[in-house]
């Protein structure tokens, strides 16, 4: 993307903003994750945080990160580049949500699992660890590797996610100000 996409203008205010909005009222807590060199940025240290552990494994390090903070809770994981993610799919997935230790949306573009609006039980550190020590770290393998629970997606344009500029301009998103 070139750009940091928590930073990203969505209905007047940064991506990450609405995203802590938008589950707050869903969940006991919202934390973010952030890497070592973030905790500082002003927009991420107005909300509590959980630092990632292991540099340079991309969003399973924050999943771990988490799992590991509070080994007992179960962590509803949600990226911050889904700006048609709405409450109906949150609550969804927590509602039907089964003791798998992972549940997940079927990817309605290839009926993949979408790991990044998930929800990772309190059992699943150890697992995911496993494939991290063996060098895999994309959470979307681990979850096709798990047999995660995988749930049909309310809105098939929730969990379509902005990873390029085009992406961007399509999405109808302003880049942040520089």
């Amino acid at each position: 993307m070139g750009q940091d996409k928590a930073h990203i203008v969505h209905a007047g205010k940064p991506r990450l903003a609405h995203t802590v909005d938008l589950l707050a009222p869903l969940v006991d807590k919202v934390w973010v994750s952030v890497r070592k060199d973030q905790p500082a940025d002003p927009l991420r240290d107005a909300y509590p945080q959980i630092t990632d552990r292991d540099d340079d494994a991309g969003p399973v390090a924050g999943i771990l990160a988490a799992l590991e903070s509070e080994p007992g809770v179960d962590w509803l994981v949600v990226a911050v580049d889904l700006p048609n993610l709405d409450t109906r799919t949150v609550t969804n997935l927590l509602e039907q949500a089964t003791d798998e230790r992972f549940t997940a949306y079927r990817s309605s573009h290839d009926g993949l699992p979408e790991p990044l609006c998930a929800l990772y039980r309190a059992g699943a550190l150890p697992v995911i660890r496993s494939f991290v020590d063996e060098g895999i770290v994309c959470p979307r393998k681990i979850l096709i590797r798990s047999d995660a629970e995988l749930l049909e997606q309310p809105n098939p344009r929730a969990l379509d996610n902005i990873n390029t500029p085009e992406d961007l301009r399509e999405a109808g998103l302003a880049a942040p100000a520089r």
